[in-house]
């Protein structure tokens, strides 16, 4: 093999450990990011909607009704879902649903979730929010409403719903498991790569301020 060949083999081998490396530590982030006690009051509560949804929604009006927030955005409901329907799905107790429940029907992806969550806070002058999502969801989103929510004008905190086929210790070995975990990754990289983009030039004023 040519020396240029071996070079650019080795290039490759070491971008691959990196990477690799990278993942690893991404997993045991996610694995981490499980709260072990509910997190502290907040103004409001916002879930985020994607795979396992009913989870989502079903743990932020868990602490809607530890009193842990005043209100709940779920945001990026499915336009064919009804509010009735959703309650039914979630288990909620309607009358804390019909009084305190807000539906999001705009966002159909975490960019959408960040714009939505940031003009319902913008809203209901809120300044501190609790977000809920997917554990392994959740170094992404905070990613996007950072982008659009900054201290001190709204601070956040997390709370992760674990994904069981992610708790396990050697989750690689599955191929659900494993597939779930790079595709997130991926998509955890590529938006870091987009906020070092946009570092570089004059930042836009977030959404929430845009709109003043």
């Amino acid at each position: 093999m040519k020396i240029g060949g071996m070079r650019s083999l080795a290039a490759f081998a070491v971008i691959a450990l990196i990477w690799a490396s990278g993942l690893f530590a991404f997993a045991a982030r996610v694995q981490r990011s499980t709260p072990q006690a509910p997190p502290a009051a907040a103004d409001g509560i916002v879930a985020l909607t994607g795979a396992n949804s009913n989870e989502r929604i079903a743990a932020a009006i868990g602490l809607l009704t530890q009193r842990l927030g005043r209100r709940v955005l779920v945001s990026g409901v499915n336009r064919d879902v009804s509010r009735e329907q959703l309650r039914n799905a979630t288990g909620a107790v309607r009358r804390l649903y019909d009084c305190c429940v807000d539906l999001g029907f705009t966002a159909i992806d975490t960019v959408g979730n960040a714009r939505e969550t940031a003009d319902w806070a913008k809203a209901m002058r809120f300044s501190s929010l609790t977000v809920v999502t997917s554990d392994y969801h959740m170094p992404r989103a905070m990613l996007e409403l950072r982008a659009v929510l900054r201290p001190p004008q709204v601070t956040l905190q997390t709370y992760a719903v674990p994904t069981p086929a992610l708790r396990v210790r050697h989750w690689w070995k599955s191929p659900r498991a494993a597939r779930l975990m790079v595709v997130e990754y991926s998509k955890y990289l590529a938006i870091l790569g987009r906020e070092a983009v946009l570092g570089l030039g004059p930042r836009a004023a977030p959404a929430a301020q845009q709109k003043s």
